[in-house]
């Protein structure tokens, strides 16, 4: 595995920590839908195979783009973490995948 992928499993944990309370979070980082949907556009992906590969319903992803509900979470982590490199964020979910796979 690469370290990149170590640290973005190591921040999902924090996240995750945080969402439990057990950890307070260094800032607060919101996602509106127009962002939700650039970060998409961005990867150059489709809904489809953008809410495949952060492993969400292709119906929670259109929420999102459409405002009818804000990412929480894990996802919000994941989410900046594409916003702000995109390339090997998307390497290393797709090397994730294809271990599931």
């Amino acid at each position: 595995m690469s370290t990149f992928f170590d640290d973005l499993m190591e921040s999902v944990q924090q996240m995750d920590e945080i969402q439990r309370g057990e950890r307070a979070p260094s800032r607060e980082f919101s996602v509106d839908a127009l962002q939700v949907k650039e970060i998409r556009k961005a990867t150059g992906l489709t809904q489809a195979r953008f809410a495949n590969l952060i492993d969400v319903q292709i119906g929670t992803l259109r929420n999102w783009e459409q405002g009818r509900r804000e990412p929480t979470g894990p996802a919000k982590s994941l989410l900046r973490a594409l916003r702000n490199d995109p390339v090997h964020v998307i390497k290393a979910l797709s090397e994730e995948n294809s271990l599931k796979g």
